[in-house]
């Protein structure tokens, strides 16, 4: 059984750039943008409706505060300032699912600061002090053996550990840095099968062609990808063609 989610709500204003309609059909998981990195008020509850009415889990997408660069540029943000940034952006989708009669089940980090607390222990330790700010105990996606995953179970949270049908890995199991060149992988045909290679056989091939073991209960398909949302149709299909069931972690 894997999870397949998407990052959604990612638009702002009339500016549009995740299909959420079509790959609200796919996911079993949605990632909303929470208004820092992209999203806003009509946006995440229209999302939020949608996901609802699917049966889709709703997950709160946090980022740096970071309108303008999409959330991928790299900030120094202190500790208490973060972990107070976190548990607003939970508490404003909190609004929206709960109007929809759904719940924010889970959260994770966007951009830098996803890849920031694969390293960072104090970033990562604000991330989820956040999470624990906002109330309750949600589960925390994040990259294997991350410092995120780490300081969620040092805290009682569940780690969730995911991967990443259409990025690049490194031999050491990290992401490839987006500023570098073929970090997306953007062939459908190769997503297809990088998922199932997650999902069968708990590994990837890296850049340097050496096999990566990933062991992850998520598996994610970006919605800013192009052809997202067929790509995401064509990995759910093939993993159900593989036996392997497709089903929301949380």
């Amino acid at each position: 059984m894997i999870d397949l989610n998407a990052d959604l709500g990612e638009g702002f204003g009339r500016w549009t750039l995740t299909d959420d309609d079509a790959l609200l059909s796919v996911v079993t998981s949605a990632n909303v943008a929470c208004g820092f990195h992209a999203g806003d008020p009509s946006v995440m509850r229209r999302v939020c409706d949608l996901a609802a009415e699917r049966g889709v889990r709703i997950g709160a997408q946090v980022s740096y505060r970071d309108l303008a660069g999409f959330g991928r540029r790299a900030m120094d943000v202190p500790a208490e300032e973060l972990a107070a940034e976190v548990a607003y952006q939970i508490g404003a989708l909190r609004v929206f699912a709960e109007a929809a009669g759904a719940e924010v089940a889970y959260v994770k980090p966007h951009g830098a600061l996803y890849n920031r607390t694969v390293h960072d222990d104090g970033q990562a330790r604000a991330v989820v002090a956040g999470v624990r700010l906002a109330g309750g105990s949600l589960p925390v996606l994040g990259l294997p053996g991350s410092r995120l995953l780490a300081a969620a179970g040092d805290a009682g949270l569940t780690g969730v550990p995911e991967a990443f049908a259409d990025r690049a890995y490194t031999p050491g199991g990290t992401l490839v840095p987006r500023r570098e060149a073929d970090s997306v992988v953007t062939d459908g045909d190769a997503v297809v099968r990088r998922a199932v290679a997650f999902a069968v056989d708990g590994a990837v091939e890296a850049v340097d062609g050496t096999t990566v073991a990933v062991a992850a209960r998520s598996l994610c398909v970006h919605g800013d990808t192009p052809g997202a949302a067929g790509i995401a149709a064509r990995v759910r299909e093939a993993l159900e063609a593989a036996g392997v069931g497709v089903g929301a972690f949380a």
